[in-house]
């Protein structure tokens, strides 16, 4: 019954989060020019078919999403690409794009559509890098426990693209960025590293931050970061002052509409935030804590509730397995809620895949880790080697939807009987 409820819950979250409407009610005033479409995360062709069906006018455009994503457009061409480790798909797809709107006039419009996912499927290589080096640093990124904020801002520094470069070439048309956000607080300038929009952080700030993470960047990376070349506009720079950009749709309205939902099944709602950050398994820990607290003592919150969160975790890698970090939230959270009644969790990326597996996240409940035991897995252990996938795979709690047409992070779900 409760599994169900979750499931419902999810499906409002991500039908929020559709591009159909959120797409409509934001186009942009119609230019006396050229209009050109590009795009780039896991909610692109989506927002591309949305914005063609909306579009009175004549259009032209090309956008890239994950492999799997796509869907039928007539006059943007939809170009498949690797996430979360870009490949040479998206490196061409990039180059084509950015020849696109360069020789654009002040008459002409570029429509952005950005969604979360862009940072890999649009790479562009800083001069004197190539594009090993910056699958190279994609890799010590995702491995590195960083939070998204952190990570799009060393991206930045090792693009064509990112960080409003594509902006600039497009100049002197104006840009319109239309955004699905899929970062904690929602700064359009993070989601995809901003291919449109300059993000507010210098050069130092970057190196800063590759130290503190310790990231194993290759050699001719390095060499970029110490140095003052390649170096992003920054948001006041005057050929960007007559572009625009809107939010459309985002984590706290998915969110929001869970919440009203439930409460029309008669369980009252709390939304933690939308946007919390930090490592997976010590976030859970905190989601247990709150948990296990209103099922023995009926505070903070009053039983039956559900408590909602958004935001997007991270994982610093140890292991060796398989999974996301919504199930390793899970695995984390079937740890501390051991023998702990009356509780069910749902966990999942709104895109509909969590990392890299087929399953956008799992189930978990007081007799998860109990059951893990019985069919041979050791959750302490399987935390410990990052293997959160098979974890659940083996109790038959993965949650799998194919992918959704939206991204706006994680979703998560705790009811409390």
């Amino acid at each position: 019954m409760d599994r169900s409820l979750l499931e419902e819950l999810f499906a409002r979250a991500v039908a929020v989060a559709q591009p159909e409407r959120a797409v409509r009610d934001h186009l942009p005033p119609p230019p006396t020019g050229r209009t050109v479409v590009i795009g780039a995360g896991k909610a692109s062709a989506q927002m591309a078919r949305a914005f063609e069906e909306a579009w009175e006018g004549p259009l032209t455009g090309l956008v890239v999403t994950r492999y799997g994503y796509a869907c039928d457009c007539e006059r943007i061409e939809i170009v498949e690409a690797a996430h979360p480790v870009p490949d040479e798909a998206g490196y061409l797809a990039a180059r084509r794009m950015m020849e696109m709107v360069s020789g654009l006039g002040p008459d002409d419009l570029v429509v952005a559509l950005i969604s979360g996912g862009g940072s890999s499927l649009l790479p562009a290589p800083a001069p004197g890098l190539t594009l090993a080096d910056e699958q190279a640093v994609n890799r010590a990124l995702l491995a590195s426990g960083a939070p998204i904020g952190v990570m799009n801002l060393i991206r930045n520094q090792f693009s064509t693209i990112k960080g409003g470069r594509l902006a600039v070439r497009a100049a002197p048309s104006r840009v319109a960025t239309l955004v699905v956000s899929d970062v904690p607080g929602d700064d359009p300038a993070v989601v995809a590293s901003g291919p449109t929009i300059p993000l507010a952080a210098a050069r130092e700030m970057a190196r800063k931050y590759a130290g503190l993470y310790r990231l194993d960047l290759p050699e001719p990376a390095r060499v970029l970061l110490a140095g003052e070349d390649n170096l992003a506009p920054r948001p006041d720079d005057p050929r960007l002052a007559h572009n625009s950009v809107a939010t459309i749709a985002s984590a706290a309205i998915s969110l929001a509409a869970a919440a009203d939902l439930a409460r029309e099944h008669g369980i009252e709602a709390a939304i933690l935030s939308d946007a919390i950050e930090g490592e997976a398994r010590e976030v859970a820990r905190v989601h247990a804590a709150i948990a296990r607290e209103i099922a023995t003592r009926n505070r903070p919150f009053g039983k039956p509730v559900v408590v909602l969160s958004g935001g997007e975790t991270t994982v610093t890698v140890r292991g060796n397995g398989r999974g996301g970090r919504n199930a390793e939230f899970l695995l984390s959270l079937a740890v501390a809620i051991d023998g702990l009644d009356g509780v069910t969790v749902l966990a999942a990326d709104t895109d509909g895949i969590d990392g890299s597996e087929d399953n956008a996240g799992a189930f978990a409940d007081g007799t998860s880790a109990a059951r893990m035991r019985r069919a041979g897995i050791d959750p302490l252990a399987a935390l410990a080697d990052n293997d959160a996938y098979s974890a659940f795979a083996a109790i038959g709690d993965l949650f799998v939807t194919a992918p959704t047409g939206t991204n706006v992070n994680d979703f998560r779900a705790i009811i409390v009987r």
